[in-house]
């Protein structure tokens, strides 16, 4: 039960006691923490320190791929991934173009967003698409050459309230 609520602070913010403070990055000209991001490269170090001289934990091994970053130190970024594994990435690795990560069983990507609308699309669990725009429930989505919307719950990689064009 203790690890499960240490995980739900960590993907919400800084753990209590971190000495690093949520602060706003010159790079990305004052985005909030936390914060949606992708990695640039398919091999990004995931670090457990903000720093070259911290060993390296994991090496996330998929561009693309959707990360919230809820810590920043310098040029180094504390990033969590969807199946909450936390650790350090300096900011040249991560980029600001949005992706969404498909979660639980196969979805449909509609012509329109609407759970009535045709399915342009049957996309598998895992599946990482570009975010095209996000409003209200959902999110236009780019993913394998298809083009079309999908519902935000069933999408990982945006925050429930947040809308963009």
């Amino acid at each position: 039960m203790a690890a499960i609520a240490a995980l739900a602070t960590l993907v919400m913010g800084v753990a209590a006691g971190d000495a690093v403070a949520q602060t706003r990055g010159a790079r990305d000209g004052g985005d909030r923490v936390p914060r949606f991001e992708s990695l640039k490269s398919a091999n990004v170090h995931l670090r457990v320190g903000p720093g070259t001289q911290h060993p390296i934990d994991w090496v996330l091994q998929r561009a693309n791929l959707p990360v919230r970053v809820i810590a920043e130190a310098e040029q180094w970024r504390r990033i969590v991934d969807a199946a909450g594994t936390v650790g350090w990435v300096h900011q040249r690795m991560l980029s600001g173009r949005r992706y969404g990560l498909v979660t639980g069983e196969v979805r449909a990507l509609r012509r329109d967003p609407d759970r009535t609308a045709v399915a342009v699309a049957r996309l598998e669990p895992g599946v990482v698409g570009r975010l095209l725009e996000c409003r209200e429930g959902w999110c236009r989505m780019e993913a394998g050459g298809f083009r079309g919307w999908i519902a935000r719950a069933d999408i990982w990689g945006i925050d429930p309230d947040e809308m963009f064009k």
